[in-house]
């Protein structure tokens, strides 16, 4: 007999597709989690096999453990307060095995295709060549895993990687002793200069930015940041921003003080940068700070202010592309990084598609995936039915000139939300709205999907 429930296909088993199947088992909601690599964990997991996961050796999150912990599963008291992420490896796999999710993940296997029926529904192709037909998709297949490299004019003649491939000093490049640029200023950049910059490793390591950044640092008072310093719903954003304006300089002193180009944006019009060591690294003359990369000149590189400094390799901490490898680019895609959608989960007019994790919230993703999982599995098991596409769409543009309005216009912040005002807006507001819409009736086709009778929904086509 067919379920009265739709049957769902998750895609990808990292902190995004956990906590969609512990949500998903807690309603009761039929699914199957495909997974490239052997483990769960995704980029948490050290040098993943799937190939495309990443962390270098020395990562420690730039987020406290209070901030990271998901409702469902705190993190244990024994963790350090911004833990390495080992220790985040073996929290997910604890997670995985707390709630029993792994028997419905279904490891080695990747996703090749996702395409959607002509009334709905979805073929999905895997890397064997077996296909199955699922009722509906949760894409949670990550958006640190496709490396953005910008262009230079001229040629370089050294190794270039971009900061995904970085492991440490030796892998996948021999730099110890040597002269490397690294570029950008996000919070793996900084890492990468902190670690290469100290002398019994590197020779030189430069810095190029070209928008800047507010470095601020992981301790306030002696307490974790984020723990000292967090927005409050209750208070006017533009209010809250304006006074933050000031704590950089207490914190951090000039940018300027320390080489760095003056940023081209107020404090948190971008995303902020958290080290307590770059800025010591610069202070000591172990690494320098340069502007933006003019031309590459083979074994050296000219910056904007007409300095030339030689280069041995080059590390571009750059970002990445939003892609989903698995849809026709006609059908779905995000140019520039640009994808509207209602709650950063549903897109207006697929009614049988979610997307989890796949936003930049401040400040951590953790708690976001968990709380967009738990209300995928409401709208899933018909808990909760989302309001009309042309109120979905007036609310998109309503909550985009509020989370990323200020913004600086770039890739890196398309995705951009203050967390705990959207988990405010989705707890008090979105969540119960649309558990009245489901009580009165306006449940979506998914909620009759899997009484159709259909053959071999979610079995192999």
């Amino acid at each position: 007999m067919a379920s009265p429930l739709p049957n769902v296909c998750v895609i990808g088993a990292g902190v995004s597709g956990l906590t969609a199947c512990k949500s998903l088992d807690d309603f009761g909601v039929p699914h199957t989690c495909f997974e490239a690599s052997d483990e769960v964990g995704g980029n948490w997991y050290f040098q993943n096999p799937n190939g495309v996961s990443s962390a270098y050796r020395s990562l420690h999150i730039d987020i406290s453990k209070p901030s990271i912990s998901f409702r469902d599963f705190p993190m244990p008291d024994r963790y350090p307060d911004y833990p390495h992420h080992t220790h985040i490896f073996e929290w997910l796999r604890d997670y995985a095995d707390a709630f029993r999710v792994r028997r419905n993940i279904r490891f080695n296997t990747r996703v090749m295709r996702a395409e959607r029926g002509r009334s709905g529904g979805w073929t999905i192709t895997l890397d064997d060549g077996e296909q199955q037909r699922f009722d509906a998709l949760l894409v949670c297949n990550g958006h640190h895993w496709d490396p953005r490299i910008p262009s230079f004019p001229g040629s370089f003649d050294g190794p270039q990687i971009h900061s995904h491939d970085y492991v440490d000093p030796s892998n996948p490049l021999e730099l110890k002793g040597k002269r490397v640029l690294v570029v950008g200023i996000g919070n793996s950049a900084v890492d990468i200069v902190s670690e290469l910059g100290r002398k019994t490793v590197c020779e030189m390591v430069y810095l190029s930015t070209r928008s800047g950044a507010y470095v601020v640092p992981k301790y306030l008072f002696g307490k974790p940041a984020d723990q000292v310093v967090k927005a409050n719903p209750l208070i006017p954003s533009k209010l809250q921003r304006r006074a933050a304006r000031l704590l950089p300089r207490i914190f951090s002193g000039r940018m300027e003080d320390f080489g760095l180009p003056t940023p081209n944006h107020n404090f948190l019009d971008a995303h902020p940068t958290v080290s307590s060591e770059l800025l010591g690294r610069l202070g000591a003359g172990d690494a320098q700070a340069k502007g933006d990369i003019a031309e590459l000149l083979g074994d050296a590189v000219r910056f904007a202010d007409g300095s030339v400094e030689p280069v041995d390799a080059i590390i571009y901490a750059t970002g990445y592309n939003v892609s989903f490898p698995f849809f026709d680019a006609d059908f779905l895609s995000a140019p520039d990084n640009v994808l509207p959608l209602y709650k950063r989960m549903l897109k207006p007019g697929l009614d049988d598609l979610a997307f989890i994790g796949l936003g930049q919230p401040i400040p951590t993703i953790f708690p976001f995936s968990e709380l967009q999982s738990k209300l995928a599995a409401r709208w899933l098991s018909g808990d909760w039915a989302p309001p009309p596409e042309e109120e979905m769409r007036r609310e998109i543009l309503t909550d985009e000139a509020f989370h990323t309005g200020h913004f600086v216009a770039k890739p890196r912040h398309t995705m951009q939300l203050e967390w705990y005002s959207y988990k405010r807006e989705l707890e008090r507001r979105t969540i119960p709205a649309g558990q009245a819409r489901a009580r009165a009736g306006a449940a979506t086709a998914l909620q009759t999907a899997g009484r159709s009778g259909a053959p071999a929904l979610g079995q192999a086509a």
